[in-house]
């Protein structure tokens, strides 16, 4: 049987694919094994940026697995060190991800998308959450989707578990880009590109902060950052990097970023 979970190595890009025909379903050896990629992804200085998708076919992600669940995989079992699908709870992760949805984003397949910093979107892509129509709850869509899109519209998807097409997901915001499908990864490996060149302690004071602030008022979360009470905020502010960014600014070249 293959490996459900393929990756491959490109400077310092992880590009994730998804890999259980027919609907790339995510059972719990398949959640602990993206666990163990993106925690790896998390420790490795090297690596900068994080691309997931799914193999080709007709789904991005079908989510959880429910015909694993019928022979014994229990709803509350093992994940792994991320939560389902390694992103959702994987403590730390300070560096870009990018979903490249290039097909059907089901229930935990929609949330490993909203788990991801940015979201492309394929032409053929779309989003649902139909754990309503099983009587159970779609937890991380409930907690997240209301805080990336209008409330009334997350609402809707939450209690009717219709449909949203790639269009629709746009208008409201929740995807960066719709593309054709044969340009969605050469897409999403330019902007991983480009990250990759970018500061990585900066990214890191980022995403820390958001995390950080999500219930602060923006006086209390400004004075965290004053008081330099995020570790990565403090290691940024005495970093060689921030030191670079002013020269290079002044010697009006490129910066080199080291990570340190």
């Amino acid at each position: 049987m293959n490996d459900p979970i393929r990756t491959h190595l490109e400077g310092g890009i992880l590009e994730v694919v998804i890999d259980r025909p027919k609907a790339n379903a995510i059972d719990l050896a398949t959640s602990r094994k993206m666990g163990e990629v993106f925690k790896a992804f998390r420790d490795d200085p090297a690596l900068r940026v994080a691309i997931i998708t799914g193999a080709e076919g007709k789904f991005f992600s079908a989510g959880w697995d429910l015909k694993a669940a019928a022979q014994g995989d229990a709803v509350d079992g093992d994940y792994g060190v991320g939560g389902f699908g390694g992103l959702q709870e994987l403590p730390g992760l300070d560096k870009p991800v990018i979903a490249a949805v290039n097909g059907m984003a089901v229930g935990g397949g929609f949330e490993i998308a909203l788990s991801c910093d940015l979201i492309l979107a394929s032409t053929e892509a779309s989003f649902a959450l139909p754990e309503i129509r099983a009587g159970t709850l779609a937890d991380a869509a409930t907690v997240k989707l209301p805080r990336r899109i209008p409330w009334h519209i997350a609402m809707e998807l939450l209690f009717t578990g219709r449909w949203m097409d790639a269009h629709e997901a746009h208008r409201w915001g929740l995807v960066n880009e719709i593309l054709e499908s044969e340009d969605l990864l050469p897409r999403a490996r330019e902007l991983a590109r480009l990250l990759e060149s970018g500061p990585p302690l900066v990214f890191a004071a980022i995403k820390e902060v958001l995390r950080g602030v999500e219930n602060l008022s923006a006086h209390d979360a400004l004075s965290r950052i004053g008081k330099r009470q995020f570790p990565s905020v403090d290691r940024l502010y005495d970093s060689e990097d921030q030191m670079e960014g002013f020269r290079a600014f002044a010697e009006k070249r490129d910066p080199i970023w080291k990570g340190r």
